[in-house]
């Protein structure tokens, strides 16, 4: 049975600066107020001349660099522990058609690197990297569009089926990422009709399901329904989820019930239940388990030897974000399970919302920050003896 608790596993590829320097930044993120502090801080820092600073610590824990060949060095690094890399383009908060076009074409030759590469398994973008998020929220909510705004989205529609169908020419698996429940009804809609289009042999595109929702474990089922009833593969990527306090505060501002589950254990629940969703229909699926959770990762390993599938079947992933939860990875890894780390880029400016949303979701999830701090002491101290 993998065990998560070897460090020595799971920091090999970090020298004793690097266990440093992620020691000190854990203790700041498990600090709610200097988190919101430095949330402020940190663009005024950059616009006066501290980006070597923010590139030196927070950036290099959680970035693989600036551009693509940036990120070589990172991909080498993970490869050498047989860990994949996803090339994440994380440049958020775009509203003009030409960035929609740049960001199309970045996440394109991410594709094109990730051909040639075996140690990226997966390419991955985001819709409101190629849509404004008001008018996703408009087709969400079918409300009725101008003739400019029919426009616009079906210039949207051309931008993902692009994406998509040079991931299958290529044969290369994208991730469709999930994002806010409010304009999760659009994205849903192009995730479905590109699986539908792509996925006849096997899954090329995968969606998002962020289990804290109430209503996705149910729609997991829908959509393997709707991937049985029509021929195609489904590809599924599971997570919790990444906006749960602006979720909340919305649905209080708005009035409604929140989608968010009541508790971090149902939560649990559904997740675990998604999982073994996804094992028992493995014949059309393709899995990744997106979890910085350890019972669910054991939870997975399990269901694997329940259903007597291979720990290398490569239709099944693991995969954690870089810079965190190296536990996980690195002894699954080893352990001769498919894994794979998040690995965004971007210039640091445009990142850095992303890197903020990191070490507020660290904040927020309780135990998480704990883990993390308590791993390293754990292995400074035994490096130390």
């Amino acid at each position: 049975m993998v065990s998560f608790d070897n460090t020595e596993n799971a920091f090999k590829a970090k020298s004793n600066r690097d266990l440093n320097r992620s020691y000190w930044l854990f203790k700041m993120v498990g600090n709610p107020a200097l988190v919101k502090f430095s949330a402020k801080m940190a663009p005024i820092g950059l616009a006066i001349g501290f980006k070597g600073l923010i590139k030196a610590t927070i950036f290099k824990q959680f970035v693989g660099g600036e551009t693509i060949s940036e990120c070589d060095r990172t991909i080498a690094e993970l490869g050498k522990y047989n860990i994949g890399t996803i090339l994440d383009y994380s440049v958020e908060g775009k509203e003009s058609e030409t960035d929609f076009d740049a960001c199309c074409k970045e996440t394109i030759e991410t594709i094109h690197k990730a051909k040639d590469d075996k140690y990226i398994p997966f390419c991955v973008f985001k819709v409101t990297g190629l849509a404004r998020f008001d008018l996703l929220e408009k087709v969400s909510f079918n409300t009725n569009l101008t003739e400019a705004e029919l426009k616009e989205y079906d210039k949207v529609k051309q931008r993902v089926h692009k994406i998509c169908k040079e991931a299958h020419t290529a044969n290369q698996p994208i991730f469709i990422d999930a994002e806010e429940s409010w304009i999760q009804p659009a994205i849903d809609a192009l995730a479905d009709e590109n699986m539908a289009l792509y996925n006849k042999e096997k899954a090329i595109v995968y969606n998002t399901f962020q289990l804290y929702r109430k209503d996705r474990l149910g729609f997991l089922k829908e959509t393997i329904a709707k991937g049985k009833a029509n021929g195609f593969h489904i590809g599924a990527k599971l997570v919790r989820g990444a906006y749960m306090e602006k979720e909340r505060a919305r649905a209080i501002e708005k009035k409604y019930p929140s989608p968010i589950q009541d508790s971090k254990e149902k939560s649990d629940i559904d997740y675990n239940a998604a999982l073994e969703e996804c094992i028992k229909n493995i014949d059309i699926i393709g899995l990744c388990a997106g979890t910085h959770n350890e019972r669910s990762s054991l939870f997975l390993v399990e269901l694997m030897n329940k259903y007597a599938i291979k720990d290398s079947d490569k239709r099944i992933f693991f995969s954690q974000l870089l810079g965190m939860s190296d536990h996980i990875s690195y002894n699954l890894a080893l352990a001769n399970y498919n894994v794979a780390k998040y690995v965004p880029y971007g210039p640091v400016k445009e990142v850095l919302p992303y890197l903020i949303r990191r070490a507020q979701e660290n904040t927020s999830v309780k135990g998480q920050t704990g883990r993390e701090l308590s791993l390293i002491i754990k292995e400074k101290q035994r490096r130390r003896k």
